[in-house]
């Protein structure tokens, strides 16, 4: 897998593909949501941390690469994947207002078109470049 791409090109969804996963982060917020509201939770805890993954954008801060690594980790489904799973294990509430609240910001942004980030900078994400593009 590279880390790397140019324009639209290489790694970047196009067309149908691209317009699945952007239904795709559609129903994951939108589910997650209903799931939190039907859970009964805080509206106010689910305002206060929806954008916390957003506080991730600081790591390109320290470049491009590091900064598509922080965004990717904070924008990947797998920790609060792992987090939902461990809070219905051990029955854990809190545990699991958090992963829906951060599944729902995932699906929130894919669903706008960001998506994971290469190491190119933050225009460039595996649904296709963001942001103003370059005259030529």
């Amino acid at each position: 897998m590279t880390d790397t791409a140019s324009a639209d090109g290489p790694g970047a969804a196009t067309g149908g593909v691209r317009t699945l996963l952007r239904l795709e982060g559609l129903a994951l917020f939108a589910g997650m949501t209903l799931l939190y509201g039907v859970w009964d939770g805080s509206w106010w805890i689910y305002a206060i941390l929806f954008f916390v993954p957003d506080a991730s954008f600081s790591g390109y801060l320290a470049g491009p690469k590091f900064g598509a690594t922080v965004y990717n980790s904070a924008h990947s489904y797998l920790a609060p994947m792992a987090m939902m799973t461990f809070g219905f294990v051990t029955s854990s509430p809190l545990v699991l207002s958090i992963a829906m609240i951060w599944l729902a910001h995932i699906g929130f942004d894919r669903m706008l078109g960001y998506g994971l980030k290469y190491a190119d900078g933050f225009g460039f994400t595996h649904l296709g470049r963001i942001g103003k593009r370059p005259l030529k």
